[in-house]
């Protein structure tokens, strides 16, 4: 080689394969990138502008359930194909291997704050948080068992509605829920309705809005129709930020926008409140 030759650069023995691929995460309201361990450590709220990413039904459980006390039931429970629509099964089946839930919620007893509480958290990964048979099942087992243990009800609601391929079954579900809820009122025991992004369709349109107490998280959209449809069905322009906790608050749909990091602290006050004297 000449003395004037450049010598070859040595590539880094890591290729380029081997860095991860979620690594970052981009906010889709402000745009920055994120790294995505500090996103996890601020509980998936963006540190720049507060946005609420989708949060996991377990992830969101340990957020506000007395450490230990959590204990999931109905857990095995999953759908069937009772209308014969094509590849449900196996839709199905790849949705719970890829996120480990059996259905759209995860249902369980815990305290918070040291009063005896039963939980319905909806998980928006699996089938977009629709509402089949399975789901209204656990969500009236929930209600049912509160009631009968003298305990709270708080559901999480995260769904695009009714599940389509179980037809009628998915609707009867919003009846079944709302029916339990009537009797765990006539018991004097509180329910506490969480809005999360999205809430729509009949989940929406039953059991998520008739909390003793609506709460949402910021931003977070609520509606039945998406406003697309609204849009095109009125032939009218909507009002700003349509469908947004906010616009629910100040139409009084919606009692309390709380941030994910202070709901714990919310809801325990709540309890305490609402919950009956021993």
């Amino acid at each position: 080689m000449g003395i004037f030759d450049k010598p070859r650069l040595k590539r880094a023995s890591k290729s380029r394969e081997s860095v991860p691929d979620d690594l970052w995460t981009k906010c889709p309201d402000c745009g920055e990138m994120l790294h995505t361990l500090d996103l996890k450590q601020n509980n998936l709220v963006c540190t720049h502008c507060s946005h609420h990413f989708l949060l996991g039904a377990y992830d969101r459980i340990n957020l506000i359930a007395d450490e230990g006390t959590f204990e999931e039931t109905e857990s095995k429970l999953v759908s069937t194909n009772p209308l014969g629509f094509a590849n449900y099964g196996e839709k199905t089946q790849v949705l719970r291997d890829k996120t480990r839930l059996n259905d759209a919620v995860v249902t369980g007893k815990l305290e918070m704050g040291g009063h005896p509480v039963m939980a319905a958290v909806m998980d928006f990964r699996f089938f977009a948080g629709s509402m089949g048979s399975v789901v209204g099942e656990k969500i009236t087992r929930a209600i049912e068992q509160a009631s009968a243990e003298k305990r709270a009800i708080i559901i999480f609601s995260s769904s695009s509605g009714a599940r389509m391929q179980e037809g009628m079954l998915s609707l009867m579900q919003m009846a079944k829920t709302c029916g339990a809820l009537a009797l765990h009122g006539e018991a004097r025991l509180p329910y506490l309705s969480v809005f999360t992004h999205p809430t729509t369709g009949g989940v929406t349109a039953s059991f998520a809005t008739i909390g003793d107490i609506n709460i949402a998280e910021p931003k977070c959209m609520i509606g039945f129709a998406g406003p697309r449809v609204v849009r095109e069905t009125t032939h009218q322009d909507l009002p700003p930020g349509f469908q947004t906790a906010e616009f629910m608050l100040k139409c009084g749909l919606v009692d309390a926008i709380v941030e994910r990091r202070d709901m714990r602290k919310k809801l325990i006050g709540y309890l305490n409140y609402l919950m009956p004297q021993k």
